[in-house]
């Protein structure tokens, strides 16, 4: 392994995890504001990468199509959040979760009535499918160095919107202490369907992006929910700051032991062996990380009820 290689990695890491970070920002802050594990979050990062591609393929338009994908995303969000969502409030959170994983069941089948059972691949923007020069050996893909922008550009944003504004200070208000912030006036049912909104978005955000760089198909949702799961708790849940590092720290483990522990391994075990062993403790490292932090922490890095 050359300096070269384990850049490039770290760059794909880096990617790996402002992506996670769309997805568990949105569900760090309805499960800490709202009280309310959505499992159905997953289904809405399928839902914007299903709508992108589709509509990026018949346009020709990428940016159109994950503008399309984030509002189509959030009205479908805002119908599950009316019908659905409010009456789960005030039940527990084993209702919340029979409830919502009844509308990942709903939404695979949904999906695979409009597009059919079979994998989709989402077309890459002409403009950026060719590489960038970075170093003189390191032509990185210009599709993966936007992902890291825009995972960037929204970190930015949500800092400011969270720290820097109004509808921000309400968040906060009612990721610390709900009950309070209901006496002190806050609305809390508008505060509820703006941070499911929100979440919602930027779920379809995450699922665009990540379209053209993995097979678009049914049940990717739920593969990539249960590392966003992972982060959050890290993170410690209601809390954005958390979120983000923990999404960084998640993606480059994630990605590092993938790339790295196998042909370490390779090295020091015989290969029969290591061709076990190898993706088996690639798979297993961010829940590693995660025991690891919960123990010293265990309500998470920056948690948002202290």
């Amino acid at each position: 392994m050359d300096a070269i290689f384990i850049i490039e990695q770290l760059l794909n890491g880096l990617g790996y995890g402002f992506m996670l970070f769309l997805l568990a920002a949105g569900l760090t802050l309805v499960f800490g504001i709202m009280d309310t594990m959505n499992l159905a979050h997953g289904s809405l990062f399928m839902a914007g990468a299903y709508i992108a591609a589709r509509v990026h393929e018949s346009s020709g338009s990428f940016v159109g199509a994950v503008l399309i994908a984030i509002l189509a995303t959030v009205l479908i969000a805002a119908v599950i959040e009316i019908l659905i969502i409010r009456r789960l409030y005030s039940r527990d959170h084993l209702a919340q979760v029979l409830a919502t994983f009844g509308i990942i069941l709903l939404a695979d089948d949904a999906v695979k009535a409009i597009w059919g059972p079979s994998p989709i691949m989402a077309p890459t923007p002409p403009a950026l499918a060719g590489p960038v020069q970075l170093l003189d050996a390191l032509p990185y893909p210009s599709y993966r160095l936007l992902m890291i922008a825009a995972g960037l550009l929204v970190a930015i944003g949500l800092y400011l919107l969270v720290n820097h504004t109004r509808v921000g200070m309400l968040v906060r208000a009612g990721a610390s202490n709900r009950a309070m912030a209901e006496f002190m006036g806050v609305r809390v049912g508008r505060v509820f369907s703006f941070v499911f909104a929100l979440g919602a978005a930027l779920a379809a955000l995450a699922g665009a992006l990540m379209g053209p760089i993995s097979a678009v198909q049914i049940g990717m949702g739920e593969a990539i929910l249960i590392p966003a799961l992972v982060v959050i708790v890290i993170g410690g849940i209601g809390s954005v700051r958390g979120a983000f590092v923990a999404a960084l720290i998640v993606g480059l483990v994630d990605t590092a032991g993938r790339a790295f522990l196998p042909p370490l391994l390779r090295a020091v075990l015989p290969p029969s062996l290591a061709a076990d062993l190898g993706p088996a403790m690639a798979g297993i490292a961010m829940y590693v990380l995660m025991a690891v932090i919960l123990t010293l922490k265990p309500a998470g890095l920056f948690p948002a009820r202290a």
